[in-house]
């Protein structure tokens, strides 16, 4: 199958890869957004795909997701490798690196960082194993970690990875040939073979995707999930890999960007406040990051970000497939996790020749061995 005309509800994380996917199979495709323009705004209105930090952590969310969740994660990883090199061939720079991630934990958090370890060991998941590190091989790997108030804890989660959020989006936009943008475009009606706009007018198409994430209410019984990120310039941290501090009540990640830029966060917040990061997350964010990587004193904020991520009532990911339209939501923080594994399976299931699958079981075996 093949030259069809494609509507897409969403220009977030899905429509995007969606779009660049299908207009390089050839594909006519017509993307609606009610943002205003393909760049982020930064005001939690628009794409969380942007607030997002880009960690590709299978193995670490297995703490609380579910095993399938996991192996759709590692095939992900492939998957954006591919993406990203496809990308940079055609000139649009998308930085992804796989170098692994990081656990750490302070001395007195030591019980509560083993019970997630166990919780790892214990899921039942083909994946490569923790690799406890003692205080030389962290000091060699990441040089700016270690604790303000004694040794750290730490583990190194082989075959992970972390992806430019926001550079990548702006390259899959960039590089989607003879896809047509409709910005400041609000929908009222999503259904089969038809996308209606908020001025009346009624667009026709061979298929439709829905991947309007929380903007599908109420079509979908989606939530949003706050998440808020920290944007830091840190001039000499030199950080390589994305940091995870176990702890009792924080759950909060240290992410390196290029430009000497680090994103600090928090895994989720139970509520649909799209307001400005408070003074007490913000101080809470950073003082548990600083207490990791006391370098970070010198540190200057660039910004605080916050955004909602779909999720439905179980927080699993969801495809709906029905004649000329097709529904994905529900990816609640794994959106760049489970994105690629997630497209390809909707485009195969709706009949169309997906991007070249990568084969879960070999993936998860060679990714046994720690690279």
């Amino acid at each position: 199958m093949s030259g069809l005309h494609i509507g897409i509800a969403g220009a977030g994380l899905l429509g995007r890869l969606l779009a660049w996917t299908l207009a390089h199979q050839g594909h006519r495709v017509s993307v609606f957004d009610p943002a205003a323009e393909p760049q982020p705004a930064f005001d939690g209105q628009g794409a969380a795909g942007f607030t997002a930090a880009g960690m590709l952590s299978p193995l670490a969310e297995l703490e609380t997701a579910e095993p399938d969740v996991a192996a759709r994660g590692w095939v992900s990883i492939e998957r954006w490798a591919g993406i990203t090199a496809a990308l940079a061939r055609h000139g649009h720079e998308a930085p992804f690196a796989r170098r692994g991630s990081l656990m750490v934990a302070h001395g007195a958090d030591l019980g509560a960082a083993r019970r997630v370890l166990a919780r790892l060991d214990g899921a039942g998941v083909l994946a490569p194993t923790p690799q406890t590190l003692g205080a030389d091989q962290l000091r060699q790997l990441e040089p700016c970690l270690h604790g303000s108030a004694g040794p750290l804890h730490a583990w190194l989660l082989p075959g992970e990875a972390h992806i430019d959020t926001v550079r990548t989006l702006q390259a899959l936009h960039d590089d989607a040939p003879g896809v047509f943008w409709h910005w400041s475009s609000r929908l009222t009606r999503v259904s089969n073979h038809t996308l209606v706009t908020a001025d009346g007018a009624t667009h026709p198409f061979d298929l439709v995707f829905d991947v309007r994430g929380t903007g599908a209410r109420p079509d979908q019984p989606v939530r949003g999930v706050r998440g808020e990120t920290l944007w830091l310039h840190a001039p000499g941290l030199n950080l390589q890999r994305p940091v995870r501090l176990l702890h009792p009540r924080h759950r909060v990640y240290i992410v390196p960007r290029a430009d000497d830029t680090v994103l600090v966060g928090a895994s989720e917040i139970e509520s649909e406040d799209r307001s400005p990061v408070s003074l007490r997350s913000a101080v809470e964010l950073m003082a548990a990051a600083h207490s990791v990587m006391p370098a970070l004193a010198e540190a200057r904020i660039l910004r605080m970000d916050r955004n909602l991520r779909p999720a439905l009532p179980d927080h699993r990911p969801v495809i709906h497939v029905d004649d000329g339209l097709v529904r994905i939501n529900g990816l609640y923080r794994h959106g760049w996790l489970l994105a690629p594994s997630l497209v390809d399976e909707a485009l195969t299931r709706a009949g169309l020749s997906g991007a070249p699958h990568a084969d879960t079981a070999q993936a998860l075996s060679d990714l046994a061995t720690p690279p």
